[in-house]
């Protein structure tokens, strides 16, 4: 028996091996035609490519973030030009493939499809008023940099922070997202965030609402709920969470979607390290300051200031004491 034929013995096990594990996995992701967990097979969105949408969208607002060629001021405009051309080539489709998504979504709660427009024609609709709003986005962009530089003694420069900050990066980020959001796109705005999630440390659902001026500092640990409102000129350090208490259900038992269930943060708030906010009707009162590390459910007036009490403190000078 030659070697060869000796090798195609040994791996016929594995090949049927291999085959039994493909017959047993197909039938789980069978679908019924609606958006069911099983199903991979309903033409996903391309999440590489929406995330290279968007480091074009970032690269856009914040020149030079994403960009490592320089930019003579004269050519500006044909830079972005530029990309946002490519932007435009790339997120387009992705959005058209994921409409169709919001209406499986519904149909699953419903009897019956829903009536529905063209995917393609509302993906253009959608990209139009997109690109109008980009111009709003860029403005609360470069107060998001001047918040950054005034509210950091350690930015030296204006180019600092919209080269190295992973608050400012995740912020704009997050402006872009929220404007697809609004749109009501599905799926598209969520990946988007979580690439910024993954990339700076920092989870803000594309659906929470944020004033100009915004600064997170450090940025590392930031959650930032859904249904969040945020006013302006707003300062939170690493590892605050403005998240949920609880979750109503509907009559299935299912979280209903949409409620507020987040807190809200007036203007000029500062909330410290690791502080904890939760519950849809908790209002952080405008000019407050939540110190670090503080627990709360409940809404605090304007102008407050907010702290634990430290534990007591026990300093040895020696092992020996």
């Amino acid at each position: 028996m030659s070697a060869e034929s000796t090798m195609r013995d040994k791996e016929a096990p594995m090949g049927r091996k291999i085959c039994s594990t493909v017959e047993a996995l197909v039938p789980l992701y069978e679908h019924a035609g609606v958006d069911s967990a099983a199903s991979v097979l309903d033409g996903y969105p391309n999440t590489l490519t929406i995330v290279e949408a968007l480091k074009i969208l970032i690269d856009s607002m914040i020149p030079g973030r994403m960009t490592h060629t320089d930019i003579d001021r004269d050519e500006l405009g044909l830079f972005l030009l530029r990309r946002l051309s490519q932007a435009w080539r790339l997120l387009r489709p992705e959005i058209e493939r994921a409409i169709p998504f919001r209406w499986k979504g519904a149909a699953a709660m419903m009897e019956g499809a829903p009536t529905h427009s063209d995917p393609r024609i509302e993906s253009f609709a959608a990209m139009r008023t997109f690109y109008d709003r980009l111009t709003t986005v860029r403005q609360l962009v470069v107060e998001d940099i001047k918040a950054a530089y005034e509210g950091d003694p350690a930015a030296l420069t204006y180019a600092e922070v919209q080269l190295a900050y992973p608050g400012l990066l995740a912020v704009v980020s997050h402006r872009l997202a929220h404007e697809l959001y609004r749109l009501d796109i599905p799926i598209v705005p969520r990946v988007m965030s979580e690439w910024t999630h993954s990339t700076t440390g920092v989870d803000i659902n594309p659906g929470a609402q944020i004033g100009h001026g915004f600064f997170i500092d450090h940025a590392t640990g930031v959650v930032i709920g859904e249904t969040c409102k945020i006013g302006n000129h707003v300062k939170l350090y690493q590892g605050v969470t403005l998240g949920a208490k609880s979750f109503a259900l509907d009559e299935y038992g299912r979280p209903i979607k949409h409620i507020q269930r987040h807190p809200i943060v007036e203007d000029d708030v500062v909330i410290y390290a690791n502080a904890t906010i939760l519950g849809g009707d908790t209002v952080i009162g405008k000019g407050s300051i939540i110190g670090g590390n503080v627990f709360i459910m409940e809404s605090v007036p304007p102008n407050s200031f907010v702290a634990s009490k430290h534990p007591e403190l026990h300093i040895r000078t020696s092992l020996d004491e």
